[in-house]
């Protein structure tokens, strides 16, 4: 009876234990920032775009889950200095052509398998959707620990072809010339993520 009694409170301490481990960190959307990168053979435009949600759960340097959501609507273009040339390329970003914001307001991105972090680096594997296509994607982090939280650093690389964005694409059109528009985009994050009760 004894050795029961010592058997189920030793399994309850180890079970908190376990819980106190894992920390929920959730994104303060004002204080993280993603910007943009599209380039085409004349040149090249960026911008930036916000967070609407983002959580992951850290447990003895394992990142067990992770998930984040990108408001499309918020694409917005930063280097053109004209009004009206800076709302028609927003407005054709935001069209059929590329991200078809009215029908696919949302990107997100899904982490499927729990990665380490090592020397404040780790390689975070998971699936990213883009205008409704869903592709696996592995994403090289740096987490730092700040007064305010913990900092998410990545520069990304992303194939638009694959999420069906082929307008003005060389790898599905001929003859375009100059007006071709290179198929990767880079999106470059840098989100402020804070501790959160369990």
């Amino acid at each position: 009876m004894k050795k029961k009694l010592i058997l189920s409170i030793a399994i309850i301490l180890i079970s908190g234990l376990f819980v106190n481990a894992q920390t929920k960190f959730k994104a303060d959307l004002k204080n993280s920032k993603i910007t943009w990168l599209g380039k085409k053979i004349t040149g090249e435009h960026t911008g930036t775009i916000d967070l609407s949600s983002g959580e992951f759960t850290i447990n003895n340097d394992m990142i067990t889950k992770a998930n984040f959501q990108i408001d499309m609507t918020s694409l917005k273009n930063t280097d053109m200095t004209d009004e009206e040339y800076r709302t028609k390329l927003e407005g054709h970003l935001k069209s059929d052509d590329f991200f078809g914001v009215d029908k696919f307001p949302k990107a997100s991105f899904v982490m499927d398998k729990a990665t380490k972090i090592m020397k404040g680096t780790t390689f975070v594997n998971g699936k990213i959707t883009i205008k409704g296509v869903t592709q696996p994607i592995t994403i090289k982090a740096v987490i730092t620990d700040t007064p305010e939280g913990k900092r998410i650093y990545a520069n990304i690389t992303i194939d638009r072809t694959k999420f069906n964005l082929k307008y003005g694409s060389g790898s599905f059109f001929d003859n375009l010339g100059d007006k071709t528009i290179y198929d990767d985009f880079n999106v470059t994050l840098n989100l402020l993520m804070k501790k959160q009760d369990l």
